[in-house]
């Protein structure tokens, strides 16, 4: 009797161990890309139970597929008419492709905080030094355009 014990105890850890080695879980909240001997051959977005070749030959990468936001500091920069305004931007985004995501950050760490941080910089001096002050900060509150200046930083970044 207590060697069948141990012999179903044995079955089940070498069964879930096996099963581990060839499945993987991607959960709601991530994407993943399979690589295959260590290049990138599918992505996968939706949730669910996936069964892959043991590790040497295939390994899945995940990503956070959840919106995040990036908002550096705080900067002053200059309008049309060159007087400084502060400014406070941030971003929001998400890897909706894994692959695409793969392929352009890959050689670089830290890549999506250093190119939102140059892109956001470069796009924002950019748009407010087409703006003059008064659209900023201005009594009448008709001539102000936050919605449109906005508007315009966003086509610029999507671009």
């Amino acid at each position: 009797m207590k060697n069948i014990a141990i012999t179903i105890f044995s079955i089940l850890i070498i069964a879930a161990l096996g099963l581990y080695l060839v499945s993987f879980q991607v959960r709601e909240t991530e994407s993943c890309l399979m690589m295959t001997f260590g290049k990138a051959s599918q992505p996968i977005t939706e949730p669910g139970w996936y069964f892959k070749w043991p590790y040497p030959i295939q390994k899945p990468q995940k990503y956070d597929s959840r919106m995040k936001v990036y908002a550096p500091e705080t900067e002053e920069t200059t309008t049309a008419g060159g007087e400084p305004i502060i400014v406070n931007t941030y971003v929001v985004w998400r890897i909706s492709d894994p692959l695409l995501y793969y392929n352009t950050t890959s050689k670089v760490s830290n890549f999506e905080e250093e190119l939102l941080r140059s892109q956001i910089r470069n796009i924002q001096n950019s748009v407010i030094g087409r703006h003059e002050f008064s659209e900023f900060v201005n009594s009448d509150a008709s001539k102000i355009v936050f919605e449109s200046i906005e508007n315009e930083m966003l086509s610029e970044l999507r671009n």
